[in-house]
């Protein structure tokens, strides 16, 4: 994993961003030298492409293509890469549009740009689908045989088809294993012993009890110093899946590590690109918002505006405002969250919830400082109370602004239970302890991609 302004990025993440970049580059560069182009012309050239190539990867992130685990069919791979190539076409003309009139062929230079896009896309979907196993595996062996090694090893095998989980090293003091007694290691030999001679990237050390002799650390440090990473559960599931887990966290952890940091000018830049972007939206959305007003106040009688007191930033009530989706008696028998297929909402508020249009009067929240364009999702006083009560550090997430969309949202399916909110606590740690002006862009680029996919709404 690579660290990249506070959020862990996977290494074939980045290679696969930087490959398609350049693939845009190299196919224009190659018309070019085609064409004898002089230096003085490819240099133009070449930083309008660059900046094609931008847009292009903004719109494959959105639709999923630099996910490292999916559940799409080779169909839905390709619908989405026609998909971002329907989109790719006249962001590609627009851009070769404004090359300067100086230069000749700007039609061979889109053509050649949108040969490179289709190579990206091609290549994009048969990567994820193409079945072929990497020559650069990473071999992982978990310290522990407990529940909590069990389930380190149930995430690598299910998130990662690049990792080898080569086995389980047990603990002295854990009696009861809960890992399948095939994938147990023999400890005739020492832990480092073990490592080496499986050739062992990374230790995850996963165990429920850390004291009384269960660590063996010495051993530990032997296998670090011989290049072995050594990662606590806590950290693995930070990294990895993009998530603090409430059941391998202690407060010391969350004391003690990096992050969580509230900065002066964090807080101001966030500020600036909050104002930014929720001009910028209002703008281009001003008419769908008039449209949908219109259509809520034709299909039922009642307001078209919905309001509802949420908790905001640390603990401060607001009143959030959305469309009115639901019927105007929705709660007469008190709070009670969304459910599928809700018979309390209208046909109208079915399809602008589905597509989140239900959800673009926030951005004047957002406009008058109740809210942040990304952060953890607003909840009301009612369900704060029971959750705070109910689930460790759920008071946490209350420590930035709420967001229209968050890392939780992108992230996990609607939240409609205890349960739930527990799960999508787990990402909101994680957005509030590495949050940044980066991990807000990648929120909003696959924000686009939930939106477009109708994925989770309710």
């Amino acid at each position: 994993m690579i660290k990249l302004f506070n959020h862990y990025l996977h290494r074939r993440t980045v290679l696969q961003v930087v490959l398609d970049f350049m693939l845009i580059l190299a196919a224009v560069f190659a018309e070019l030298l085609w064409r004898r182009a002089e230096w003085p012309t490819m240099v133009p050239v070449l930083g309008y492409t660059a900046l094609l190539a931008t847009g292009m990867l903004v719109i494959n992130g959105s639709m999923g293509f630099y996910q490292r685990v999916h559940g799409r069919s080779l169909n839905q791979s390709r619908a989405r890469a026609a998909l971002a190539l329907l989109l790719a076409v006249p962001v590609t003309y627009a851009v070769f549009g404004s090359v300067p009139l100086g230069i000749e062929g700007r039609q061979s230079l889109a053509l050649a740009a949108m040969v490179g896009l289709l190579v990206v896309l091609a290549h994009r979907v048969d990567a994820a689908h193409s079945g072929a196993q990497s020559a650069l595996r990473h071999r992982v062996l978990v310290f522990g045989t407990g529940p909590r090694a069990a389930l380190v090893g149930r995430a690598l095998k299910k998130d990662d088809p690049h990792v080898d989980v080569v086995g389980y090293y047990a603990s002295p003091n854990e009696s009861e294993a809960e890992v399948s007694a095939w994938g147990i290691l023999s400890k005739n030999k020492s832990l480092t012993d073990t490592a080496l001679e499986l050739e062992v990237d990374e230790i995850v050390v996963a165990l429920v009890e850390r004291r009384g002799g269960s660590m063996p650390l010495r051993e530990l440090l032997d296998c670090k110093l011989h290049g072995v990473r050594v990662t606590d559960m806590a950290t693995h599931f930070e990294k990895t899946k993009g998530q603090i887990r409430l059941d391998s966290v202690s407060a010391g952890w969350l004391v003690f590590g990096d992050g969580f940091s509230q900065g002066g000018l964090r807080t101001v830049v966030k500020r600036i690109f909050d104002i930014a972007c929720a001009l910028l939206l209002i703008g281009i959305t001003a008419p769908v918002m008039l449209v949908t007003a219109l259509i809520i106040k034709l299909e039922s009688r009642g307001p078209v505006f919905y309001r509802q007191e949420r908790v905001g930033f640390n603990g401060r009530l607001f009143n959030v405002v959305k469309f009115r989706s639901m019927r105007t008696d929705a709660e007469k028998d008190g709070p009670q969250f969304a459910a599928a297929k809700d018979s309390r909402v209208t046909r109208v508020g079915g399809f602008i919830r589905k597509v989140r249009i239900d959800e673009l009067p926030q951005l004047f929240s957002v406009l008058n400082g109740d809210m942040s364009l990304v952060g953890p999702r607003p909840e009301r006083p009612f369900f704060v109370d029971q959750l705070t009560r109910e689930i460790p550090y759920y008071a946490v997430r209350q420590s930035v602004k709420p967001g229209v969309t968050g890392w939780a949202q992108v992230r996990y399916h609607y939240g409609a239970s205890l349960e739930d909110s527990a799960e999508k606590l787990q990402y909101d740690l994680y957005y509030v302890k590495n949050h940044s002006l980066f991990l807000d862009l990648v929120i909003l680029f696959e924000t686009v991609g939930v939106v477009l996919m109708a994925k989770g709404a309710r």
